[in-house]
């Protein structure tokens, strides 16, 4: 695969926790979540910088607040195709405010569309409802993928009994909204860059490449300290088998502090125009001089870049672009 190509960065500003998914129609579709938190969008083009110029389509909307579940803070909205039907994978609260472990009180949600263009309606979208796991806490970031014809589900999730915020889990699915097997903690937040401020293994997305399947996610807070860690699994092994999965010890894809390319994170994985090339989809700042709770700030930027992979068939990611206009 080459490396050669490159994209405007950032390709769309103000969109964060980026997932870019290619469809066998040759489009891209786009879902990221808002600075408001309070829809669902999604923005389809032939090219990936195509994305930036797309008109963003809301298919569904939070409930109004103060009625229950999804009337707050929809987070990380993920698009995938699933048996010739379109699913959405997001988090959603019924409040603003922390429960008892300190956490905010998100839960996984999924909706589905049948219909050929998922961007038609948002009355072509129905929910489907929550993603039922075993503890009843904060949980979000959900991912799928399949292999050898079984569906998996990749999340994270607050255990309360372990310290912590989240920790990542996989399950098989009996449906795309049922969960089939006992979820399994690949991973919890242990060393120091993922522990910077909050204690955080979250935003999970896999790829499969060379015998293997590579699992990312972010860790530590969402300022500047944010960055990216990787599991690794042999495709012929137990995917279900905590054993299975090597964690490295270091993280693979960190802030360029000299260039003000600050917190990479929540990433996802496409590929580009002529399908030769894997691309690195992520999130990233350019100041660390933050007001307030780095959530609520907006400037979060969507980012694309592309990697290699080196002599024992692991990615190579190398740094964060410089931005470029568009």
């Amino acid at each position: 695969m080459s490396n050669s190509i490159s994209y405007p960065n950032p390709l769309i500003i103000q969109r964060a926790d980026p997932y870019i998914y290619k469809h066998f129609d040759g489009y891209y579709y786009f879902s990221a979540s808002i600075p408001a938190y309070n829809l669902i969008e999604i923005r389809k083009s032939k090219t990936i910088s195509g994305l930036a110029h797309a008109l963003p389509h809301t298919i569904w909307r939070k409930h109004d607040s103060g009625t229950g579940e999804q009337s707050e803070l929809i987070w990380a909205p993920e698009i995938h195709y699933i048996n010739n039907t379109w699913y959405i994978y997001y988090a959603a609260a019924s409040t603003i405010n922390f429960d008892e472990n300190g956490m905010f009180q998100h839960r996984m949600y999924v909706i589905e569309c049948s219909d050929e263009d998922p961007l038609i309606g948002e009355a072509s979208w129905i929910e489907k409802g929550r993603i039922q796991t075993p503890i009843d806490s904060f949980a979000l970031d959900a991912t799928t993928f399949e292999h050898n014809k079984r569906l998996y589900y990749v999340w994270a999730q607050k255990d309360p009994k372990i310290f912590g915020n989240t920790n990542l889990y996989i399950s098989e699915m009996e449906n795309p909204w049922t969960l089939k097997t006992a979820p399994v903690m690949l991973t919890h937040p242990e060393y120091e860059w993922e522990t910077k401020i909050f204690a955080v293994n979250e935003g999970p997305a896999i790829l499969h490449r060379n015998g293997k399947f590579f699992l990312t996610y972010s860790g530590s807070a969402t300022d500047e300290n944010y960055c990216i860690g990787m599991l690794v699994c042999d495709e012929n092994s137990d995917i279900l088998d905590k054993n299975s999965w090597r964690k490295l010890d270091q993280p693979v894809f960190t802030s360029d502090v000299e260039n003000s390319l600050l917190g990479p994170g929540h990433n996802s994985f496409t590929v580009s125009e002529d399908d030769m090339t894997d691309l690195l989809v992520y999130h990233i700042r350019n100041y660390s001089d933050i007001k307030g709770d780095p959530l609520y700030d907006p400037n979060r930027h969507t980012m694309v870049q592309p990697f290699s992979y080196d002599e024992q068939g692991y990615p190579i990611f190398g740094k964060p672009e410089h931005f470029m206009s568009n």
